[in-house]
């Protein structure tokens, strides 16, 4: 995963309305009820049905950290799905996203001005339609760099030209060395 979808996934954990299973009994007893099988689930996580089956009974209660980050991810990924579509339809239809970021950003401007690539800090307010691109590109399995230029419009809209009122002759802005990345819908 690049920068833009831990950031996605970040939001969605925040807006989990009660929490996931913290045992590993629990978990592997939601992955069960979503996934269906044994071999569905060993699969997800990458060990053998047979270890699966003790996770479920509490044979085994310790498995190593790799496997129990594993499973954790399996199961905070697929937690309370309806809660995150609903947020990312109301970001999208009515809301909008924030994006908080330090990062490089250069851009191609008229001839006589400075268009050197910088650090800045910003935390911008995107409109709806840049939140429903987002997820729209997500869904669809676009890449960090697509979902990125997607960002980087919408700072150019908003942030670069102030809606239409500035900087005009700006015509590419591009997001590069992403010190971190928030967003917020």
């Amino acid at each position: 995963m690049g920068e833009i979808e831990d950031a996605i996934e970040r939001t969605d954990r925040e807006s989990f309305t009660h929490e996931p299973p913290k045992t590993l009994k629990g978990q592997i007893g939601y992955l069960m009820k979503q996934l269906k099988s044994t071999r569905a689930v060993a699969q997800e996580i990458g060990v053998s049905q047979r270890s699966v089956e003790r996770y479920r009974k509490g044979e085994r209660k310790h498995p190593p950290k790799q496997i129990t980050d594993k499973i954790d991810a399996a199961v905070r990924s697929r937690w309370q799905p309806l809660v995150r579509k609903r947020r990312r339809k109301q970001a999208a239809a009515t809301g909008g996203i924030t994006v908080e970021t330090r990062a490089r950003f250069g851009y191609t401007a008229p001839v006589g001005t400075t268009d050197d690539g910088r650090f800045r800090r910003l935390t911008v307010h995107l409109p709806p339609a840049y939140a429903q691109r987002l997820f729209d590109a997500r869904d669809t399995g676009a890449s960090d760099q697509q979902m990125r230029q997607i960002i980087a419009e919408g700072f150019k809209d908003v942030y670069f030209q102030d809606d239409g009122s500035r900087a005009m002759g700006l015509s590419d802005v591009e997001i590069n060395d992403i010190d971190y990345l928030d967003l917020d819908f």
